[in-house]
C-alpha cells in the first residue's frame, strides 16, 4: 500500500493566471472575479494531492483519507499554506511600491518565514517582528527552527515579549514608521496573513483547483475537507469556496489557538468579506462555519498528548509529518473524528496539509525517548 500522489501537469504554473480558468460566459461570477485580480506565482503550480492507504486501513477502512501537500506547494523556504495566501497580498504590495513587507507572528512563526521568503524572491525587504505567543522556553527555540530560515533569509527579525492573540499587533507601528523616515515604503501583512481584504482568496483559489483536479485525475469528489484554524484565513477561504461551489463539501475546522470564540469570529469575518469582494450576492451562512474545540490542547503552541500521539500514528502510517503546534492537532482531530464515527463510513475525506515542518526542531524536548516509543 504505496502512498500514491497526484498531481497535475505543471506547466501551467509559469504564468499565474494560467492556473485559474479563463472567463467564459458560464463562469461563476465569484470566479471571474477571483481571476481578475492579481498574484504573483510562488507555487510550483496545483499542490499535489497524496492518497493515505495506511492510515485509511489504521481508522477502519470505512472512510479513504487523502491529504493536499500544502507544504509540498512551493520551493520557497519549505512553501505552506501562508505562500499561495501571499501571492496576492505580495502583488497588492508591489502594486503600491512597497519596499519592505512588515508583518508579526510568535518565535517560531511559519508566517513570518513565509513572509521573508516571499520579500526575497520579490526583491524586498521583510521586517517581522516575533513574539512570546508560546509561554515556554525549550533549548534554542528562539535559534533553530523558522525562526533560523528567516535569519539566514536575510529577515530584520525583531524579538519581544507580547503574549499570544490573533487580532492586529501595535509592535509593527513602529517598525512602521521607522522605515517610513527612512525613506521607505511599508507594507502592513497581519498575522497569518489573515485579517487583509485579501487573505482569503488562496483558499478560495485551492478550492477551484481541487475541483480542476478532482475531474482531470478522475479522484473522488472530496466531500469533506478537514483544516486547522488558528488565524483563521486558510479555513475562511476553504468555506467561501465550497458554498460557492455549491456542490455541498463540508469544511471542518480543527481550533489550535486555544481561544476558538476569537478564532470563529475572525473565521466568520474573513469568510464574509471575502465572498462579498468576489460577489455582492454570495452569503456565508452560520451553519458553514465548523470549528472543534476538543483539540487544541489548552493553549497555542504547546502539544498535548493526543498530539503528540496522532503525529506518531501518520508518521508511522504513511511517512507523514506533521508538526506540534498546527498540524499535529488537526490530525488528532481528524483521527478522533473518523473513530468516532463522525466523519461517516464512505466519506472521502481531504486533510489540508497546511505545512509548519520547520517548527519541529523547536520542539525537540517534546519527542524524548519515552514521548516516542
Amino acid at each position: 500500500m504505496a502512498p500514491h500522489y497526484i498531481l497535475l501537469p505543471q506547466a501551467s504554473s509559469l504564468n499565474p493566471q494560467e492556473t485559474m480558468p479563463s472567463a467564459t460566459p458560464s463562469t461563476p461570477a465569484y470566479i471571474e472575479k477571483l481571476a481578475s485580480i492579481p498574484k504573483e506565482s510562488f507555487l510550483f503550480g496545483p499542490s499535489p494531492i497524496q492518497h493515505l492507504p495506511r492510515l485509511t486501513a489504521e481508522l477502519g477502512d470505512k472512510v479513504q483519507i487523502y491529504a493536499k501537500r500544502e507544504d509540498c506547494n512551493s520551493g520557497l523556504a519549505y512553501g505552506g499554506n501562508k505562500v499561495r495566501k501571499l501571492e496576492y497580498l505580495v502583488a497588492d504590495a508591489k502594486s503600491k511600491h512597497a519596499t519592505h513587507l512588515v508583518s508579526v507572528g510568535g518565535v517560531q512563526s511559519n508566517h513570518t518565514r513565509a513572509v521573508t521568503a516571499t520579500a526575497v524572491a520579490s526583491g524586498l525587504k521583510a521586517v517581522t517582528v516575533q513574539e512570546k505567543w508560546v509561554p515556554i522556553d525549550p533549548p534554542l527555540y528562539d535559534q533553530t527552527g523558522n525562526i533560523l530560515l528567516s535569519r539566514l533569509m536575510g529577515g530584520d527579525v525583531r524579538l519581544n515579549n507580547e503574549p499570544f492573540h490573533i487580532g492586529h499587533k501595535t509592535a509593527t507601528q513602529e517598525a512602521f514608521a521607522e522605515i517610513e523616515k527612512a525613506g521607505g515604503k511599508p507594507y502592513y501583512i497581519p498575522a497569518g496573513a489573515s485579517d487583509h481584504e485579501l487573505g482569503g482568496l488562496g483558499f478560495v483559489n485551492f478550492v477551484v483547483e481541487l475541483a480542476e483536479q478532482e475531474e482531470a485525475l478522475k479522484l473522488p469528489f472530496f466531500d469533506t475537507q478537514l483544516v486547522c484554524s488558528v488565524t483563521g484565513s486558510s479555513r475562511a477561504g476553504l468555506i467561501v469556496g465550497a458554498v460557492a461551489e455549491g456542490r455541498g463539501r463540508k469544511v471542518i475546522g480543527i481550533d489550535a489557538s486555544g481561544k476558538p470564540a476569537e478564532t470563529k469570529a475572525q473565521v466568520a469575518r474573513i469568510a464574509r468579506n471575502t465572498a462579498r469582494l468576489l460577489d455582492p450576492n454570495l452569503e456565508i451562512p452560520d451553519s458553514a462555519i465548523v470549528l472543534d474545540e476538543r483539540f487544541h490542547a489548552g493553549v497555542y503552541g504547546i502539544p498535548g498528548p493526543g498530539t503528540i500521539e496522532a503525529m506518531k500514528l501518520a508518521a508511522r502510517t504513511d511517512a507523514l509529518i506533521t508538526d506540534p503546534v498546527y498540524e499535529g492537532k488537526s490530525m488528532d482531530g481528524m483521527i478522533k473524528l473518523i473513530r468516532d464515527g463522525t466523519i461517516g463510513p464512505g466519506r472521502n475525506v481531504l486533510y489540508v496539509h497546511l505545512g509548519g515542518q520547520p517548527a519541529l526542531n523547536a520542539y525537540s524536548s517534546y519527542f524524548g525517548a519515552e514521548e516516542l516509543k
